[in-house]
């Protein structure tokens, strides 16, 4: 799956296009970045890092589409509606999972080089909002957090990426591949395109094959 975002004049639209791997695609709509990360980007990054493979960007590559999601070209699959509901419900926790790590890693990388326990601290605090079944229990337990050196790792890719973000000129973009390993964000950074044209009949070139590779 290839995702796209774009950088608008001002900061002041945010969608990316989804490329998913059967052919399908969606422009999701996003919250006015600013300067900052857009959200659904930041949530790939510490997805990518952490290596949550259920997380949003996961959810949408198994078929859950959102709201936010305008189908743009491609045939959907048959049932594709049953299907994203049903994911809806079994994913919701794992989503929810996700997001709140997303959210640890960007305080994380706000800190001003944090130490280990630093990290643990906040790490409790970030995720005490998760309900414990079991009394004296851990939320970061709960959570199956990462340990702060792995956070800290992220927090340094949300850096790095957000970086590369604020320094877009308009009419640029970022594209990366999902799933992607991390350390390794198969990124480019390129002109301003219009949304995906369907190919010619009988052209079965790979298009993840025929882009332009990204700095190495």
């Amino acid at each position: 799956m290839r995702i796209t975002f774009r950088r608008y004049p001002g900061h002041t639209t945010a969608y990316s296009v989804i490329e998913r791997d059967d052919g399908v695609v969606y422009r999701m709509q996003g919250s006015a970045p600013g300067a900052k990360l857009p959200h659904d980007l930041r949530h790939l990054v510490v997805e990518r890092e952490l290596r949550i493979a259920d997380g949003l960007w996961g959810a949408i590559a198994a078929g859950i589409v959102y709201t936010s999601m305008e189908h743009v070209q491609g045939r959907r699959p048959p049932h594709a509606a049953e299907r994203s509901a049903q994911l809806k419900r079994e994913q919701r926790r794992p989503v929810m999972r996700a997001g709140l790590l997303a959210d640890l890693v960007e305080a994380v990388a706000m800190l001003d080089s944090p130490s280990e326990d630093d990290i643990r601290e906040l790490t409790r605090a970030r995720l005490s909002v998760i309900p414990l079944t079991e009394p004296g229990a851990d939320a970061a337990d709960a959570a199956a957090a990462p340990p702060p050196a792995v956070l800290a790792r992220a927090a340094r890719a949300l850096q790095v990426e957000a970086a590369r973000w604020a320094r877009l000129r308009v009419g640029e973009e970022l594209v990366y591949s999902w799933p992607a390993a991390p350390a390794a964000p198969a990124a480019t950074t390129r002109s301003l395109r219009a949304v995906p044209q369907p190919r010619e009949a009988g052209d079965r070139r790979n298009p993840r094959r025929t882009g332009k590779r990204g700095p190495q």
